[in-house]
């Protein structure tokens, strides 16, 4: 069994290190915000008070950040895991990033000796606390089979993407190919509606059909259509709004780096823009329909 250092311990840090000490791993945690430490303390994690204890004498380290900028901090500040770590630490980053963050910093942990994987997961809270994580990995193929053993008790499916920055690539795009199959569903399942459709006898028809999706089997944005539908939970998020559009902003970031127009990206971005101006980036994704037809969700025009 291994030591291992965690830093971020919010929404999905924390159940992914309890499925590590379920494992029988040793995992100290630290998080800036004390009630997150406190809280995974109470699933087993040894809570640390700074990066430099997390990182110290361990096998290896996993981030699990918001945003690039806080990955570049955590990794490249005066007292951050570069500065504190022994080189012979395996990283591996679990943020979900930007990809020039997840180039940056695999160039900064080799410039300092350091081994790197960026890791980022698909799954939600949901899979986080079940374990049934998708991994992508980026990296060299020793790392990233080093890193797969400490991974398997977190993960349902684990890939090794590609080279440097592959794991963060492939999650930024499949999350904006997820966003793009959603929009054709919320319009779709309203467009049925004003046609007199029932919602599941279109459903069961679309989804043998060559309009069937993902978000269409899963997120069905009508109530009482999907049992895994946030619909049925008045919207409560399972992939909140603020996530969704965090990740297809990264997608069009990315797209303008390496010079390639996305048309459909920047319309379900406005789409989740609209939701964000107003205040409503705590509801789940498939939200986005009231920006159609909120009665036909079942949300009040005010929601």
């Amino acid at each position: 069994m291994a030591t291992i250092g965690w830093i971020g311990l919010g929404n999905m840090g924390r159940p992914m290190t309890a499925n590590l000490v379920k494992a029988g791993h040793t995992v100290k945690g630290f998080d800036v915000v004390p009630e997150a430490v406190t809280a995974a303390a109470e699933a087993g994690v040894t809570p640390v008070g700074s990066i430099a204890e997390a990182v110290t004498d361990v096998d290896i380290v996993f981030t699990m950040l918001p945003k690039g900028e806080h990955a570049r901090t955590v990794y490249l500040a005066p007292d951050g895991v570069l500065a504190s770590a022994d080189p012979s630490t395996l990283l591996v980053d679990s943020s979900t990033i930007d990809f020039d963050s997840a180039r940056a910093l695999h160039e900064e942990a080799k410039a300092a000796g350091f081994r790197f994987v960026d890791g980022p997961v698909s799954g939600g809270v949901t899979g986080a606390q079940a374990g049934t994580l998708t991994f992508m990995l980026g990296g060299s193929d020793a790392d990233v089979a080093e890193a797969k053993a400490f991974i398997e008790p977190m993960a349902g499916n684990i890939f090794h993407a590609g080279g440097d920055a592959a794991g963060q690539a492939a999650k930024i795009v499949n999350n904006m190919m997820l966003a793009i199959s959603l929009e054709g569903v919320v319009e779709g399942a309203v467009l049925a509606q004003r046609f007199g459709l029932d919602p599941k006898a279109f459903y069961d028809i679309a989804k043998v059909s060559s309009g069937d999706s993902w978000p269409l089997r899963t997120w069905y944005p009508v109530p009482g259509v999907t049992e895994t539908a946030a619909s049925n939970n008045d919207f409560r998020p399972g992939f909140a709004t603020a996530l969704m559009h965090k990740d297809v902003g990264l997608a069009l970031a990315g797209a303008e780096s390496q010079g390639v127009d996305l048309p459909a990206a920047s319309l379900v971005y406005a789409q989740l823009q609209k939701l964000v101006d107003e205040g409503l980036e705590g509801l789940d994704t498939t939200a986005i329909i009231r920006n159609i037809d909120p009665e036909a969700a079942g949300l009040p025009k005010d929601a």
